[in-house]
């Protein structure tokens, strides 16, 4: 019997659970089983839940395609979000777009705001941050990027970032951010959270953050 988490053979039996065999894997030190009749377990189920998220399959239709509770498609989906790693983005002298698009978490009388950065070029989101929209919560995002040493940064005409990015970088003017106002649509159109007009928003900040990472990076 090889390990169904590391693959190797060094395992043995222990006990059974509901009349089917358990094993006992040495060298990952994890126990499991052969064959399981909750969908959840198997290998593939994560993999589902990610590539579901993407395409616009709120938690209720990923638990009702799959045949899962909603309290286990969340508690995966944090799962796979905290392994998931922001890319490292190291390139000098990039032109970046910085925009900002509205969600509700808990009701919709609660809205918060999702402030992220595309490179211009390749169009990969650099970092994001999800909450008011302040100077003093906008600025980690703005410094990240100057620490990048940008040749221009592309905005809106909202009045924070004057006061955040150096005026011979900062770019502002019609259709300057075209590209990044395109991925707003395109994340509105495959994420059902952050539609305009929907019934579906976040129950907790945690988990529009987390479907955000599993989105941009996973």
């Amino acid at each position: 019997m090889n390990c169904k988490n590391c693959n190797q053979s060094n395992c043995i039996k222990r006990g059974k659970r509901n009349g089917k065999q358990r094993y006992f894997c040495r060298d990952c030190r994890i126990s499991f089983q052969d064959i399981y009749s909750y969908k959840a377990y198997q290998t593939t189920t994560n993999t589902l839940i990610r590539s579901l998220l993407k395409e616009s399959c709120g938690v209720l239709s990923i638990s009702r395609i799959i045949g899962i509770s909603k309290n286990t498609v969340l508690s995966r989906m944090l799962e796979i979000s905290l392994q998931i790693k922001a890319p490292c983005f190291d390139r000098l002298g990039c032109k970046f777009e910085v925009d900002e698009l509205w969600s509700f978490i808990g009701s919709k009388d609660n809205v918060t705001w999702i402030t992220y950065a595309i490179e211009r070029e390749t169009k990969s989101v650099v970092d994001f941050f999800v909450g008011r929209k302040t100077k003093d919560t906008i600025r980690p995002l703005i410094d990240k990027l100057l620490l990048l040493q940008p040749k221009s940064i592309y905005t809106d005409r909202l009045n924070i970032y004057p006061g955040l990015i150096p005026k011979e970088i900062h770019k502002v003017f019609r259709y300057c951010t075209n590209r990044i106002e395109r991925k707003n649509l395109t994340l509105r159109t495959h994420i059902k959270r952050v539609s305009r007009r929907t019934i579906c928003f976040s129950r907790n900040k945690i988990y529009l953050i987390a479907h955000l990472r599993i989105y941009f990076w996973g």
